[in-house]
């Protein structure tokens, strides 16, 4: 399966936006576009300013335009505000609840952790950065990877759990409580444009 193996800071300056909410991301220079003197060359059309607001949420939630594609579809089917639905069955990916849990520091490391076993959800394993979590799932971290997660939560020191989560350090578990709410993006977005550009 394809997927982007390079240099993730990159993608930031491209979106001129920190795709991760991590030091590395935020710094000024790393939001200047590339080239010199951060030379972003003519105005973008309708289309250009569309395809950038996609690609930032894309790269945010570390997808491949399929899969990313196939998410604003299921999003237009349900009942709603589609911009909201898509946010929703975003933040609802396993993979991301991990991150939002502060159990690991990105999306990238948190699509690791569950990929490689080391989460449980209401119990059993699941190995897929996807899977759809629902309210009153419990999201757990196996036992044996019990040190390398708490590590992880100690590097994150002073993170914020979004409300629809309750976590609880001690057991290293995570209950979803509520649909999930995407507030903690760290930059704006307009979900109407991203719609747009698919339609």
């Amino acid at each position: 399966m394809a997927r982007y193996l390079g240099p993730k800071v990159k993608l930031s300056r491209r979106v001129g936006v920190p795709i991760a909410d991590i030091p590395k991301h935020t710094t000024k220079r790393q939001l200047t576009a590339p080239g010199m003197h951060g030379f972003r060359g003519r105005r973008p059309k309708d289309y250009g300013i569309r395809l950038l607001e996609k690609q930032k949420l894309r790269y945010h939630y570390h997808l491949l335009e399929k899969q990313f594609r196939r998410y604003v579809d299921k999003a237009g089917r349900q009942k709603g505000n589609t911009g909201q639905n898509l946010l929703q069955l975003l933040e609802a990916r396993l993979d991301n609840v991990v991150r939002r849990s502060g159990f690991a520091r990105t999306i990238w490391s948190a699509r690791q952790v569950v990929s490689h076993g080391h989460v449980l959800v209401n119990g059993r394993k699941v190995d897929r950065p996807g899977f759809h979590l629902r309210p009153g799932d419990v999201v757990t971290v196996k036992e044996s990877s019990g040190k390398m997660i708490r590590e992880n939560m100690e590097s994150l020191a002073g993170h914020i759990v979004p409300d629809w989560l309750a976590v609880n350090p001690k057991e290293l578990s995570t209950t979803v409580q509520s649909p999930p709410i995407a507030d903690q993006l760290p930059f704006d977005l307009n979900t109407n444009l991203i719609v747009e550009f698919y339609r």
